[in-house]
């Protein structure tokens, strides 16, 4: 019998993602005070692989295309125009082509026209003279042969094969266009963009302010005067400054399912709402580092995973366990739980599948007079560090003694790019819920996100196939396939996938929490406050 607290939290999981607007029509003005759970790296979005970046600047910049704001499960369905005014593809599926509105303006009062989008996506693809300091996503565009332009105002990508994923990836908040007249170090302290909102400072482990962009080619929006962001690690203290009124919403989709009780408990007119956010929490060892270069090893360490005891513990049994695609209902290519559970270590006998790791540590050299000592790599913030503990934990049972070595936000990105790290707990966030983002980003031999050195030829010749394949049906065959060999080959051990909490204060209207991608609904564009 399931408890009266877990039915509590339970009872959250009733509210919709989304917020529906009272009758009339939106109020102007105000400023939405939201707090952040930490400091930036940079300003710049394509620099960046967390959504610590979306969050705050996503409103300051356009996409192509993008999903509709209002509606929380991402499809190809729900994309629509951005920049864009419309888009075709050729009879052959192997050009895109977009044909761009006219008379937008940079914030800095320059046209925007198709050079940028030209710019943009040579820079992502290392094709132009200026580069990027990091670059977690050129392999989203390894298909794209070119862009060309036809005058101002149409671009087209023209492709080495047919890849229907393209467009979701262009969707992504992780995709704005940036301007080809600002530098991608200015882009990283003072950006520029098109969007409904202006940059107006950013101030390291302090705030984040943005203002009313009033030339904003999407007439009558936005509806708010500004954001401001408060930066404040600690998640009591922010929530205590949420539920006081300081905020008028919390951090999204980063309240945890216990806190959210303390948050109804204190606030009971809030709104909260608990989603799959398309993050996995996730084991990555450094494959090309020894001992972990021993797949003995990395098997053992995945045998060794009790998957429900972590989200017993964290989510009070609010989580999902799955593969590397975002389980069902959320996700729409996850694997059927049949074939979930025969991959070696997702069966229920936990205690039969640690026995079996012990013997693979013992075969390595290890066992309970010698165990192996290892420092485990994670990011300090709540989201990791409290897994990263249990971990520790779990490995004691099969000979590994783990040792915390947390990391600064800013740091952490680039010190497991660099494999400057033996074992972490890391999470790993899909900014689209397509097979193409996350198996090219996270497991193609040369992504700069292939933070474990995985690499598997045969397996990516996979990626391939199902990438070009437009019969969905088909194409979801080869994710199962594609995803049960991903686990068994331990290229990254999934632990959990999260679902976790937002709440706003009942005047904040026309939030949408997204159910399959936290990085996707942050353009505030359409909020407005009822006070």
């Amino acid at each position: 019998m399931r408890s009266v607290r877990a039915l509590a939290a339970a009872a959250l999981l009733l509210l919709p993602a989304y917020d529906v607007a009272s009758a009339g029509e939106p109020k102007q003005g105000g400023i939405l005070r939201v707090y952040h759970r930490d400091s930036p790296g940079s300003a710049s979005i394509h620099e960046g692989a967390t959504y610590s970046i979306n969050v705050p600047f996503m409103p300051v910049f356009n996409n192509l295309v993008m999903f509709k704001q209002d509606v929380a499960q991402n499809s190809v369905e729900s994309i629509v125009p951005d920049l864009a005014e419309s888009w075709a593809w050729s009879s052959d599926n192997k050009k895109l082509t977009f044909k761009l509105r006219q008379g937008v303006k940079w914030h800095d009062g320059k046209p925007f026209t198709s050079a940028d989008v030209k710019c943009t996506f040579d820079m992502l693809m290392g094709k132009s003279q200026q580069k990027f300091r990091q670059n977690p996503r050129k392999s989203w565009y390894d298909q794209v042969n070119e862009v060309t332009v036809n005058g101002d105002f149409e671009a087209s990508f023209e492709l080495k094969r047919p890849q229907p994923a393209l467009l979701s990836l262009l969707a992504s908040g992780y995709t704005p266009v940036y301007p080809c007249h600002v530098s991608p170090a200015e882009m990283r302290t003072k950006p520029v963009g098109t969007g409904p909102f202006k940059f107006v400072e950013f101030k390291a482990n302090e705030s984040i302010k943005l203002t009313k962009n009033p030339d904003y080619f999407k007439k009558g929006l936005p509806h708010l005067d500004g954001i401001e962001f408060t930066i404040i690690p600690n998640r009591s203290t922010a929530i205590l400054g949420f539920v006081s009124g300081k905020f008028d919403m919390t951090f999204p989709t980063e309240v945890s399912i216990p806190l959210l009780k303390d948050v109804k408990a204190q606030a009971p007119n809030a709104v909260c709402v608990v989603e799959p956010v398309n993050v996995s929490t996730n084991i990555i060892v450094n494959s090309s580092s020894p001992p972990f270069d021993n797949i003995d090893i990395r098997r053992a360490l995945a045998l060794a995973l009790d998957r429900k005891a972590f989200i017993s513990i964290l989510f009070e049994g609010q989580a999902d366990i799955g593969g590397t695609m975002l389980p069902a209902p959320g996700g729409l290519w996850a694997m059927p739980k049949e074939m979930l559970e025969s991959i070696p270590g997702y069966g229920p006998d936990i205690n039969a599948n640690r026995e079996e790791a012990r013997k693979l540590m013992q075969k390595a050299g290890y066992g309970p007079d010698k165990h192996l000592s290892v420092k485990v790599s994670t990011r300090n913030i709540p989201v990791y560090r409290d897994p990263a503990v249990i971990l520790i934990d779990q490995m004691k049972n099969i000979y590994i003694d783990g040792e915390l070595d947390v990391v600064d936000t800013a740091q952490w990105f680039p010190k497991v790019a660099r494999k400057d790290y033996t074992l972490g707990l890391n999470l790993t966030g899909n900014a689209v819920d397509d097979p193409d983002q996350s198996f090219y980003e996270n497991y193609s031999c040369g992504s700069e996100r292939n933070y474990t050195n995985y690499c598997n030829k045969e397996i990516e010749k996979l990626f391939d196939q199902q990438s070009a394949e437009t019969d969905k049906e088909k194409r979801k065959k080869l994710v199962w396939e594609i995803d049960k060999k991903l686990q068994e080959d331990v290229a990254r051990p999934i632990i959990f996938h999260a679902r976790q909490g937002s709440c706003w204060h009942p005047y904040v209207k026309g939030i949408t929490i997204m159910v399959n991608s936290s990085y996707n609904g942050y353009r505030y564009e359409d909020v407005w406050m009822d006070k």
